[in-house]
């Protein structure tokens, strides 16, 4: 595992657990982690990361327009 440092300004008024929140769900939205591994570095359960993830403007389920339309013709 990896160690990596970050300098934050005084002026950002953003805690160390957001942070990872934050970082855990874009790594989750960009494919780079499963929910189960963005969860762990976030420091969350599953369900609780789940919960979170729309407050950091990444969707839960990601569907392209194609996919959509898809899944509607076949309801």
């Amino acid at each position: 595992m990896r160690t990596i440092s970050l300098q934050m300004p005084d002026l950002i008024d953003i805690t160390d657990r957001d942070i990872l929140k934050l970082l855990a769900a874009k790594l989750y939205e960009s494919g780079k982690l499963s929910l189960g591994q963005a969860a762990a570095l976030a420091g969350m359960t599953k369900r609780g990361l789940m919960e979170e993830l729309s407050g950091c403007g990444v969707a839960m389920f990601a569907m392209d327009a194609a996919a959509l339309e898809r899944d509607i013709q076949n309801a």
